[in-house]
């Protein structure tokens, strides 16, 4: 199979937080293939260390609620070219309490933007610094099909994407008024098979009927990958996207294009 990896990235610092798992570590993989200089980071640093080896790129801690963790890692990292904005939880990692709008805690509800609304915050605020001197640079914030439409079961995470839908908008047009050609842009997928599924599909033998019933309503009816989300993300980081800024773009299997689609027998 010809080689799609064009090194579109290369002499860029990428930088990718929540890379030590799932969609994070695939596209730090994929910006490596690109020759991008990347990055790693996470708060699990042995996870970021071990993807870090994998792809021959750099491991740091980093909690992206933490205002200090972004000022020491300006610090070391005072210049990047690339931002993926990625690190972000459910609210549903440690606990199965309530996460509805009735019953949801008030310190759930802040935990969950804490991580995802403010991580992704001072990671732009960060990204605008380190890409000034330059004046040129991407920044892709990974949102989520939940931040724009309701999500009752998961009121605060939906609540935080659709939130930093909006920041990015925010940030691509603050970066124009600046006069900098620095882009921002967010990434919205939908059901993508990673192993946050995992405790709903089980590892038995219907696990394949289960997968099935999840995405039933989703027009191409199956789960999308996290190689098709590194892909476009690749292409946003790239000077291939350099008349793209404020956009919002959907990996979701066609799920937000109207009415579900039947195949015609």
């Amino acid at each position: 199979m010809k080689d799609l990896h064009l090194k579109r990235l290369q002499q860029k610092r990428c930088v990718v937080t929540g890379a030590a798992r799932g969609i994070g570590a695939e596209i730090a993989r994929r910006f490596a293939a690109e020759g991008g200089d990347v990055i790693v980071t996470d708060k699990d640093f042995a996870g970021a260390n071990a993807i870090a080896d994998e792809i021959g790129g750099t491991a740091r801690l980093l909690d992206v609620a933490g205002e200090d963790h972004w000022a020491d890692f300006a610090k070391e990292f005072p210049q990047i070219d690339v931002l993926v904005n990625n690190a972000g939880i459910t609210g549903f990692e440690e606990s199965t309490r309530a996460q509805d709008p009735e019953h949801a805690t008030l310190a759930d509800w802040r935990a969950v933007h804490r991580t995802n609304l403010d991580g992704t915050f001072l990671g732009c605020r960060y990204a605008i610094g380190a890409m000034r001197a330059k004046g040129s640079g991407a920044i892709i914030n990974i949102s989520s099909r939940s931040g724009l439409v309701g999500i009752p079961g998961a009121a605060a995470y939906a609540s935080s994407k659709a939130a930093v839908r909006n920041h990015s908008k925010s940030v691509a047009l603050y970066c124009a008024e600046q006069g900098l050609a620095i882009r921002c842009n967010s990434v919205h997928p939908a059901a993508i098979l990673t192993p946050m599924w995992d405790p709903m599909l089980g590892d038995g033998p219907d696990r394949t009927d289960r997968m099935a019933a999840l995405v039933a309503d989703t027009p191409l009816r199956r789960f999308g990958t996290v190689k098709e989300v590194a892909a476009v993300c690749a292409m946003l980081a790239s000077d291939e996207g350099a008349y793209m800024t404020g956009v919002e773009i959907n990996i979701d299997g066609g799920l937000l294009a109207g009415s579900i689609a039947a195949p015609v027998r």
